[in-house]
């Protein structure tokens, strides 16, 4: 009998995160080369470039926003929890229920709202590059999406009463 195979799904999460932090490295790379063209060109040469001021912001936005979605777990994200820490395991999945659904209707009720705006957006274009503004908003409908398809992630396994895949356990069993 041959021996089974083991699946690639467990795998993929982790490429595409990986893909998603290639992205990251990519726009920081090129705000960073932005950012010494704008001091060469303008404290050497006396001659701005305004264009990577442009670059710079885009991607800058993107970066931001990229990560927030793809990048940053939700143990990764700030918040109070003083009061979720004092709590039964119980109480936590249900404060944990009720947060990522109330983010999940957030999310998609603006969404539409997001869309036309992005839509509307393209009408504009940045002064250098001449670059229409709605490439540069897309990535909030994206950003909305993904916090969409997380937190309804988030509020799943905490109803089904699991962890979340994003909680630090130490070896003993104890939650960090």
């Amino acid at each position: 009998m041959e021996p089974t195979k083991p699946s690639n799904s467990p795998r993929t999460p982790s490429w595409l995160r990986r893909r998603a932090e290639n992205v990251i490295v990519a726009l920081i790379a090129i705000m960073f080369i932005s950012f010494l063209l704008q001091i060469a060109f303008r404290y050497l040469l006396n001659r701005p470039l305004g264009w990577t001021d442009e670059v710079t912001v885009l991607c800058w936005v993107w970066l931001v926003l990229w990560g927030a979605a793809f990048i940053l777990s939700d143990k990764d994200e700030i918040r109070f929890d003083i009061v979720y820490g004092i709590v039964s395991t119980r109480t936590q999945r249900a404060f944990t229920v009720i947060s990522s659904l109330a983010l999940v209707v957030l999310f998609i009720v603006s969404l539409p709202a997001s869309w036309s705006y992005v839509l509307f957006m393209k009408r504009e274009k940045s002064a250098y590059l001449g670059m229409r503004f709605d490439y540069l908003y897309s990535i909030y409908v994206i950003f909305s999406v993904a916090c969409i398809v997380k937190h309804g992630w988030i509020a799943w396994n905490a109803f089904r009463g699991r962890e979340s895949p994003e909680v630090d356990v130490l070896d003993d069993g104890e939650r960090i």
